[in-house]
């Protein structure tokens, strides 16, 4: 693979920036130990500015080319996940509960390596800014750093982000213009009836029974309130009512995701849920409350951006590696956030085998790692030309 000569010498050095984030994983907005291993190395690349704090513990670095022109954004996400860590490795979390099980310590080394790359050669016009950002799990850091203004205080004209992926050939690249990850909501409905002895049901409001019913409504809406043609997930995930076998309870919970691509589909979703809620309380005699958590939004490539991130993906790995049409995931991401902002694209970057995303045995493949951080200095150099 015809990865950056240059960047293919740091190969070594950045297993070891990985392999050191990785075992000292960071939650959500608090990667204060992450962010201040970032800007460390960033100060030793000599980058131009290094802005720290965003989104509470975020990094922006600026890498001035040579000669006028656009700011281009890069993004790496640095936030693990509440899990334990199953792969015995030398290097592996040495923080209880927490662990890289989705390859953010692998997004952050490949955007530190273009960094090194680019402060050094500065082979590019106009400037780059890169953006590390917290809490992409749980939190929409990237949501916050667009509301704390990086879009427009360093005047970011397009922006970029790569995600590994176990399971597809290793440096394969894949993306899609238009809707490539889907908006996630999650639905909580509360049910209040009246409990009582399991041998006496006509005293009680059971809120079982109702729970039940709902289940059974709410699964009906995909299938027939949503155009066949169209893309939706709502799936009930957990179900809770009662204690022992001879007591009716008097509550019941039930919770679930909504994933869609489309914001009148979502809209449907939402109203069909209030209705179904409502609907079957009534039926049933009881009450039910139900709570909408609108997450982040689709993930929506812009098409001249992805066409144009495509061709610098086959300058890297060649024109059978690349899918430039693969089709809408289900999973969810809040560089949606970035891309509401500006126009930019979203692409998966093949790892090889290996456990699968958020999952305990998982771990980052550092071979791709020179893979991605010359897909992201190639992006710079082809976008702004000295």
């Amino acid at each position: 693979m015809p990865i950056v000569n240059r960047i293919a010498d740091y190969a070594d050095e950045m297993k070891t920036w990985r392999r050191h984030l990785h075992a000292h994983p960071e939650l959500e907005f608090d990667c204060f130990e992450t962010a201040a291993f970032v800007a460390a190395r960033l100060r030793e690349f000599g980058v131009d500015e290094i802005h720290e704090g965003i989104a509470k513990t975020g990094v922006v670095a600026i890498i001035n080319g040579n000669g006028n022109g656009p700011t281009i954004g890069l993004r790496a996400d640095m936030d693990a996940l509440p899990m334990e860590e199953v792969t015995g490795a030398d290097y592996a979390s040495t923080k209880e509960g927490k662990m890289h099980a989705c390859g953010h310590d692998g997004h952050t080394t490949m955007l530190l390596g273009a960094a090194k790359y680019l402060a050094e050669t500065r082979n590019f016009s106009g400037r780059v800014a890169l953006m590390f950002q917290p809490a992409e799990e749980e939190g929409g850091g990237g949501d916050i750093m667009v509301q704390e203004g990086v879009m427009d205080t360093f005047d970011v004209k397009d922006v970029y982000a790569l995600h590994n992926v176990p399971g597809l050939p290793l440096g394969t690249f894949h993306t899609t213009p238009g809707p490539i990850m889907a908006a996630v909501d999650t639905f909580t409905i509360r049910l209040q009836g009246t409990g009582g002895h399991g041998a006496y049901p006509q005293d009680t409001v059971d809120p079982v029974v109702a729970a039940v019913a709902m289940v059974n409504a709410i699964q009906t809406i995909v299938s027939r309130n949503h155009d066949t043609r169209g893309e939706a997930v709502v799936s009930v995930t957990q179900i809770h009512a009662g204690t022992v076998s001879n007591v009716i309870p008097d509550t019941g919970f039930i919770n679930g995701t909504i994933r869609t691509f489309d914001k009148d589909v979502q809209t449907m979703i939402h109203q069909r849920l209030d209705a179904i809620t409502k609907g079957t309380a009534a039926a049933y005699g009881l009450s039910a409350e139900l709570d909408l958590e609108i997450g982040y939004p689709a993930t929506i490539n812009h098409a001249e951006q992805t066409a144009f991130a495509a061709d610098v993906a086959r300058d890297i790995s060649g024109d059978a590696n690349v899918d430039a049409s693969q089709g809408m995931e289900m999973g969810a991401e809040d560089f949606s956030y970035m891309l509401e902002a500006r126009p930019g694209a979203y692409l998966f970057l093949g790892a090889g085998d290996g456990a699968g995303l958020h999952h305990p045995a998982f771990d980052f493949n550092d071979d791709i790692s020179p893979i991605g951080a010359s897909f992201f200095a190639r992006l710079v150099e082809t976008a702004q030309p000295r």
